[in-house]
């Protein structure tokens, strides 16, 4: 049985022999097929005593074709197996699923092919299998074509051999069915203009700056033209009514302040306290210095160093609003501070 299966697909690729669609282009192709699985599994697994044989089916499958050469498809088959329970004495079918993938050569980009996979079979129990077989394809179209083979299948998990044939129909997308040009007359030779690979606008034999990003302005030597522009970060750290500690709030904040000083390591930090009107103007101004000190001290714990930063108190002399209210007494209580610095930064064209 198993040897006639495989005379009748070999047939019946031969039948459709006819001159093959060269020059594929790339694209994915979808199908649908007859399938015939001869197996010779006994006393399987999962139920002792059963023997499973022969299956016919049918089954769809998707791949992509990668050039003349290589195509790939997954692939799934609805089975039904001839099976026999020894033990109950009788024949029934017994449902199974096929699914996997395939890896396909066209032998010199024509209608010939060979194949090889990895399967796993659901029927009473799961096996997994290796395959590996030959094919012929006819194209009816540029995009439509049928295709027969065979193919071997060895065991994993039990061991078995196996040989399966099968016969489709496809559809391969993205055709071109255009006719071809006919051949112009070769134009008359033009003299070549300059090279400017990066397209900068400066040729290549003046460019000393290969490959520049196509939206920076260059200079008439190909290389990216930067200017100076002046960065600011601020920094407002307000505090209760007689507290110096920095309140959990701005701890992201100053890491911040920090961040920017780790990148820019020529900047440095004065670092501003300030205190409400109410209450004595001594302890006030010390309170002030206490504040921007705090500040500091967290600072350096991000990994700012000690000489970097600056303090300086000015207790309640530098009101940010004069007005005797509650609100404005809570904007008083502040450190600030303003960093700066020149950074180069690419023209646009």
């Amino acid at each position: 049985m198993k040897l006639k299966s495989l005379t009748i697909a070999i047939a019946l690729a031969a039948t459709s022999a006819s001159t093959f669609a060269a020059d594929k282009e790339e694209g994915f192709y979808i199908g649908a097929f007859g399938d015939y699985y001869d197996a010779s599994w006994k006393n399987m697994r999962d139920q002792a005593g059963l023997d499973v044989n022969e299956s016919t089916g049918w089954g769809v499958e998707a791949g992509y074709r990668f050039s003349d050469y290589w195509s790939a498809r997954l692939e799934y088959a609805d089975m039904d197996f001839n099976a026999f329970d020894k033990v109950a004495g009788n024949r029934n079918n017994i449902d199974g699923e096929r699914y996997g993938i395939d890896a396909l050569y066209h032998l010199d980009g024509g209608p010939f092919y060979g194949l090889f996979g990895i399967k796993e079979i659901d029927v009473v129990d799961d096996n997994t299998f290796l395959n590996a077989g030959v094919g012929y394809q006819h194209f009816i179209t540029d995009g439509l074509f049928v295709n027969a083979e065979t193919a071997v299948y060895q065991g994993l998990d039990r061991g078995y051999t196996d040989v399966g044939a099968k016969i489709g129909i496809n559809y391969l997308f993205g055709q071109n069915s255009a006719p071809v040009e006919p051949v112009k007359p070769a134009p008359e030779p033009v003299a070549a203009a300059p090279l400017d690979s990066d397209n900068d606008g400066v040729i290549d034999a003046n460019d000393e700056c290969a490959n520049t990003p196509i939206v920076d302005a260059v200079d008439a030597k190909g290389c990216t033209v930067y200017e100076d522009k002046e960065v600011t970060v601020k920094l407002l750290v307000t505090f209760p009514h007689d507290v110096a500690n920095v309140p959990n709030e701005f701890f992201g904040d100053i890491k911040q302040v920090a961040d920017f000083m780790k990148e820019n390591s020529e900047v440095t930090v004065v670092l501003e306290g300030h205190a409400s009107a109410p209450g004595d103007a001594t302890y006030n101004q010390s309170l002030s210095e206490k504040r921007a000190k705090d500040v500091a001290s967290e600072l350096m714990k991000d990994g700012i160093e000690k000489s970097r930063i600056s303090t300086v108190g000015y207790g309640e002399t530098r009101l940010k609003n004069s007005a005797n209210t509650r609100a404005a007494n809570a904007e008083n209580r502040r450190v600030e501070a303003q960093l700066t610095t020149v950074e180069k930064v690419k023209v646009k064209r």
